[in-house]
């Protein structure tokens, strides 16, 4: 189902014999400034969004478990280090003097 173009090429001729070239022309415009206004909307929305705080509960939702195995897992292991601060540190070498 759905539209195809051979549907619009009918709708618009339709719209032209009834309401005439002027007013879908003026229909047209309004369509495209209302598009518009919505992108804009949407640039706003997307810029405000506080990008940084996403990205740290995305980091967390695997850590979640989804089943008593691996709630089970989770409290009898302890929490592996991220990768950032593995990076970082240097193994410390004793030596007994």
């Amino acid at each position: 189902m759905g539209f195809h173009p051979f549907d619009i090429v009918i709708f618009v001729g339709i719209g032209l014999l009834i309401f005439g070239p002027q007013a879908l022309l003026k229909w047209s415009r309004g369509a495209g400034k209302g598009m518009k206004q919505v992108n804009a909307l949407k640039d706003q929305v997307l810029s405000e969004l506080p990008l940084n705080e996403i990205s740290e509960i995305s980091r967390q939702i695997p850590r979640i478990p989804t089943n008593p195995l691996q709630m089970a897992q989770m409290l009898l292991m302890p929490p592996a280090e991220p990768k950032q601060e593995q990076l970082g540190k240097t193994k410390k070498v004793e030596t007994k003097e």
